[in-house]
């Protein structure tokens, strides 16, 4: 297997190149519109064929580059069934796979952060998009997110995935690539609670500034960056 981890320094986004490596096809997840030249750049150095491209969710703080991407590669652009977005080819439900080559990726509906975010299942890789941090969790005050959403697709869904399950989250501030279920059950400062109401006070009381150009990304990202 081909597997990529790439980031971009202005959001702080993670973006995923994956591919089986047999049939030469390729999947990328949560693609950022001002870094499409260097995914198509390793793309061709790896003998690869984008197939499909994948957004967690509606971005509010960067531009997706699934459109940019489609138009170059011909590929399909790939959602959650609950995406406003306007103009994405396939809209995936909750426990429904996407396959590339001999791979399967699992989708799985967790809302909260925003009322349209799903996670990516791939073997024991998750793909959580801004749903399950590492040492924290998705905001939930803007894009309809919801804290009881929020606390039901991570305690109910994400954690119940076996302990070495890896997470790749879609955004990491302090440098950390890959952390581990079992690990974030642990050490996570947002999961140490005992309720469900101490989870929503917490959230609703983060205090953090939205992104500055949030209405501007999230009405682009409707129509997949376009």
């Amino acid at each position: 297997m081909i597997f990529k981890q790439l980031f971009d320094t202005k959001s702080s986004t993670y973006t995923y190149l994956i591919s089986s490596g047999n049939g030469r096809e390729a999947l990328i997840i949560d693609p950022v519109l001002e870094n499409v030249k260097e995914y198509i750049n390793i793309l061709n150095e790896l003998d690869l064929r984008l197939v499909k491209v994948i957004d967690t969710h509606i971005h509010a703080d960067h531009v997706t580059g699934a459109s940019k991407l489609k138009d170059i590669t011909k590929c399909s652009t790939i959602m959650g069934d609950h995406t406003p977005a306007v103009s994405v080819e396939i809209k995936v439900k909750d426990d429904e796979y996407i396959n590339l080559d001999n791979i399967k990726i699992r989708a799985m509906y967790t809302p909260g952060h925003t009322s349209d975010s799903y996670s990516f299942l791939m073997d024991n890789y998750l793909f959580s998009g801004d749903t399950l941090l590492i040492n924290g969790t998705g905001r939930t005050d803007f894009q309809n997110g919801n804290a009881k959403d929020a606390y039901n697709s991570i305690f109910n869904k994400l954690l119940k995935l076996p302990d070495e399950t890896l997470l790749y989250p879609a955004h990491d501030y302090k440098g950390e690539k890959v952390s581990t279920i079992g690990k974030e059950k642990k050490q996570n400062p947002r999961l140490q609670i005992s309720s469900v109401d101490e989870y929503i006070d917490i959230m609703n009381n983060l205090d953090i500034k939205k992104p500055a150009e949030l209405d501007f990304n999230v009405s682009r990202n409707i129509n997949l960056g376009a």
